[in-house]
């Protein structure tokens, strides 16, 4: 553990024991080792967290948009697209970063070369894509030999390993870009469009994450993660006023299994989602940290629970 985070450590340990005396029993950290382990998965995915406000407030250039850039990064493009009063790229560039993930070999070179209609012809832009989705999708589906091979590496991120890139499926590619679009209804702006859920969740911050959360239903492809990993990064980097109540258990597994260890199970039996679901949120609250903390942290913590390891990608 780095020595800038043992004073965090340990108040992280002291809300622990709270939340143990005057809460619920966590007997998936009853160990030395297993404790000090999710401490530190904590640790790292508030690190996580704050890197995006890091990111908002530092100089970023403007070839981390560009396509034709090694550098190109989509959530900084996002950033400057936000600076420049472009939001609806903005959007657009966390859309395409939680689609194709970052491939801890690849990097982003299959959003850059998709986003860069590699280099052939005008980037997909935001008003470009959504002028003509299937457009779009003629185009990917004419280029994914080329997309495939190369000697390239062009592959989607770990929470995105199973992605079809597929232009014609219903659950590939062309479909998720279609879709997303008709999720947006231009000439509807994203900033509209988040505005009209958070008028209808009372100006909420959290009801108006789970209003959003619930309406991505129709965007082909995002599941329960890609939902999540999309709205927390759009309120992180504020162009939305919303973040999660919860860590939406329902359909999750990574996190699911992190909360089964660490709450154990009671008389026999696993506990339902919401009843875990309320269990995080109540720690989060004592420990005073998001559910987009939690959720990570259980997420990651359970693949090596009596060993902390930093995961990547």
């Amino acid at each position: 553990m780095r020595p800038k985070d043992r004073d965090l450590a340990r108040q992280l340990e002291a809300a622990l024991r709270c939340f143990e005396s005057q809460d619920l029993p966590l007997p998936g950290i009853s160990s030395v080792a297993t404790r000090g382990a999710f401490i530190e998965q904590l640790i790292e995915s508030i690190r996580r967290v704050k890197y995006i406000s890091v990111i908002c407030n530092s100089q970023i250039s403007a070839s981390r948009a560009d396509p034709a850039s090694d550098i190109f990064d989509p959530i900084k493009a996002a950033v400057l697209r936000m600076r420049e009063a472009q939001t609806d790229d903005a959007f657009w560039f966390v859309f395409l970063s939680v689609h194709f993930g970052k491939h801890r070999v690849d990097g982003w070179r299959l959003a850059r070369d998709i986003y860069g209609c590699l280099c052939l012809g005008a980037p997909w832009d935001w008003a470009r894509t959504s002028a003509d989705p299937r457009e779009f999708r003629r185009w990917l589906g004419e280029n994914q030999t080329r997309l495939k091979s190369g000697g390239v590496g062009r592959r989607f991120g770990n929470h995105r390993k199973y992605q079809s890139l597929d232009a014609w499926s219903e659950a590939g590619t062309g479909a998720a870009f279609e879709s997303y679009v008709e999720w947006v209804r231009p000439p509807r702006t994203h900033k509209a469009l988040v505005q009209h859920a958070y008028e209808q969740a009372n100006r909420n911050p959290r009801a108006a994450f789970e209003c959003l959360y619930r309406s991505m239903d129709k965007v082909a492809s995002f599941g329960r993660t890609a939902k999540f990993d999309y709205l927390t990064m759009i309120g992180k980097l504020g162009l939305a006023p919303i973040e999660p109540g919860s860590t939406f258990m329902q359909g999750a597994t990574g996190p699911y299994s992190g909360a089964v260890l660490l709450f154990g199970r009671r008389t026999g039996a696993t506990p339902s989602r919401p009843l875990l679901d309320d269990w995080v949120t109540r720690l989060g609250t004592r420990l005073g940290v998001g559910m987009q903390v939690m959720e990570d942290a259980l997420c990651n913590w359970q693949k090596t629970p009596s060993c902390f390891k930093r995961f990547r990608g």
